[in-house]
């Protein structure tokens, strides 16, 4: 479980960097990308943590 929430972030980020480095963009312009990248990783790891007490 642990791995998943790590490996989410990196992975998505990896793809944003990707796609900035494909379309010629500088990281300054893409860092709102990364942000919602964090944001949303977050949400998610929390969701899984509330439903990881909760089903337990």
């Amino acid at each position: 479980m642990i791995k998943i929430i790590v490996l989410i972030p990196l992975i998505l980020s990896l793809l944003w960097f990707g796609y900035l480095q494909a379309n010629k963009y500088t990281l300054e312009q893409g860092k709102q990308g990364f942000l919602y990248i964090f944001v949303l990783s977050g949400v998610l790891a929390a969701f899984y943590t509330v439903m990881l007490l909760l089903t337990h």
